[in-house]
């Protein structure tokens, strides 16, 4: 009895404590936790785990890295604030050397804010599951980036086998009453109903970062109603903005024997109701924070020593090497950028950092050859002296390495050809607390519905994607405050803390699970 009042006391004073704060920070969002959640700890399963252990083969040095993810960068401030357990692939070649005999550990190095698993796969299943059905699969389907999806009966059946490993993993730490669980993303669509077959007392949601397709575009999958029955076994699904979840909806509707209501925004299929919802995704914010977490100008200045950037006008673009991200539409619009106002060569360079991924299919290999050349050719076209338009730094950069990137940026660009929401754009408002600096913002990403004060272009039009960076590099300090200003408090009010909240609070309130 005096536990149960300690806990009920708890949760007092944190739902008090809710109501004193205006923007949601790491602690209001631990408050909201500790009044919905009480003792429950949150469960977590991605794919991508948020910390991984990589052999340095030259120095033979084990490295501690965050890998490049948008979901990393999400979800990781949500655990850090609140505790929990995160479930993911042991992909580092190092891995296995820091896990206990239960497969896990303590997160962040040296200081444990929460735990995790790691779950081992055969190079076979990454290679169905992974790089198979989701990349090839599932990736292309949901993107209208013009790459056709490739589906194999053999990627499917290792893809399900993957999903129950997962699920048997997870189900062995859920405590023994009312777990809550939270899935990541296209690689664990079967999930939320195998959980529910062995635990229908858990509370589940789903959080799908990309795109949905329309009907149309789903039906193109040969597995499309087991996908959707896998889903539709969670409580509640997310998508980043509304189109996305009226195209769920309407897939629902017509593909499978199910009820749509309209008014709930829910899918009634077998008795079960699953609830779809627009959570727009986001990342901390330094906005109303009380001290700068490090000071990002003696790194700036050693960069721009280091590439001599001195005096020069510097965009910046920050990318996984992917189809979808427009990296070669980019490239193409700063040649035509250069070719029409010749008076900005040798006084704009663009930094393109960009992170290899995927790199054994072969339409990821050959984007990072045809990046290679035209780079090489469009460097050759310009150079003068020490001088080329395009620095172009392909590795891995951790969030550290890249912020004195945006810091230092007079603009970005954002240029994906099809984007769930894109978290760059956010990364770099944040990062502007001078508030100097231009955005140049697709309109086919998610961040373009909320971030309306950037230069929002159509990446497959290079004549207005060229003029955009004209508009950039000429854009008023005065403009160019106001609009950031304007960008950065939509962020700060928006960040992941209330992104977290907003789900939490809605996944607590549903009954009869």
């Amino acid at each position: 009895m005096s536990l149960r009042v300690a806990r009920k006391s708890i949760s007092d004073v944190a739902s008090v404590k809710l109501q004193r704060e205006e923007l949601w920070t790491e602690s209001k969002l631990r408050n909201l936790i500790h009044a919905k959640l009480g003792d429950k700890v949150l469960f977590v399963v991605s794919n991508r785990e948020p910390y991984m252990h990589v052999l340095d083969e030259a120095t033979g040095a084990v490295h501690c890295i965050r890998p490049a993810s948008g979901v990393v960068t999400a979800i990781h401030p949500i655990l850090c604030a609140c505790g929990g357990t995160w479930i993911a692939h042991g992909g580092g070649d190092a891995d296995r050397k820091f896990v206990n005999s239960k497969d896990k550990l303590g997160v962040p190095p040296n200081d444990d804010r929460y735990i995790l698993k790691r779950v081992w796969l055969s190079k076979q299943e990454e290679d169905g599951y992974y790089y198979g059905f989701s990349n090839e699969g599932l990736w292309p389907l949901c993107h209208n980036t013009h790459t056709r999806p490739i589906f194999r009966q053999e990627d499917w059946e290792i893809y399900k086998q993957v999903n129950r490993k997962f699920c048997d993993s997870l189900l062995e730490e859920l405590p023994a009453t009312s777990p809550f669980i939270f899935i990541q993303d296209y690689h664990f669509t079967l999930l939320g109903k195998m959980i529910k077959e062995k635990r229908p007392d858990a509370k589940v949601a789903l959080f799908w970062h990309i795109p949905w397709p329309t009907p149309e575009a789903f039906q193109i999958c040969p597995y499309q109603k087991d996908i959707l029955d896998g889903m539709l076994g969670c409580d509640l699904i997310g998508f980043h903005v509304q189109n996305h979840c009226n195209n769920f909806l309407d897939t629902a509707n017509r593909l499978l024997e199910s009820r749509v209501d309209t008014e709930k925004f829910s899918v009634i299929r077998l008795e079960k109701e699953t609830f779809v919802r627009a959570y727009p995704i986001s990342v901390k914010s330094h906005v109303g924070a009380p001290a700068l977490e490090r000071d990002t100008s003696l790194e700036m200045e050693r960069l721009r020593k280091e590439f001599n950037l001195q005096d020069m006008v510097v965009g910046v673009g920050v990318d996984r090497i992917d189809y979808t991200k427009g990296i070669v539409e980019r490239i193409h619009a700063i040649d035509r950028f250069f070719e029409k106002y010749p008076k900005y060569r040798g006084k704009v360079v663009f930094v393109q950092l960009a992170s290899p991924s995927r790199t054994h299919i072969k339409r990821y290999h050959d984007l990072i050859s045809e990046i290679d050349e035209l780079v090489e050719k469009k460097n050759w076209k310009y150079m003068e002296g020490s001088w080329k338009p395009i620095l172009y730094l392909k590795r891995h950069f951790s969030a550290d390495e890249i912020a004195p990137f945006y810091a230092m940026a007079d603009f970005c660009i954002v240029s994906s050809l099809h984007d769930g929401m894109n978290l760059v754009a956010k990364e770099y408002v944040s990062e502007k607390r001078d508030n100097r600096g231009a955005l140049i913002l697709s309109q086919f990403t998610g961040a373009a519905r909320e971030l309306v004060d950037a230069i929002l272009i159509n990446s497959y039009s290079t004549e207005e994607f060229a003029d955009s960076i004209f508009q950039a590099v000429e854009m008023p300090v005065e403009e160019q405050a106001r609009r950031m200003e304007s960008m950065r408090m939509i962020v700060a009010e928006n960040n992941i803390y209330r992104w977290a909240a907003n789900i939490i609070t809605d996944l607590t309130a549903l009954k009869n699970v």
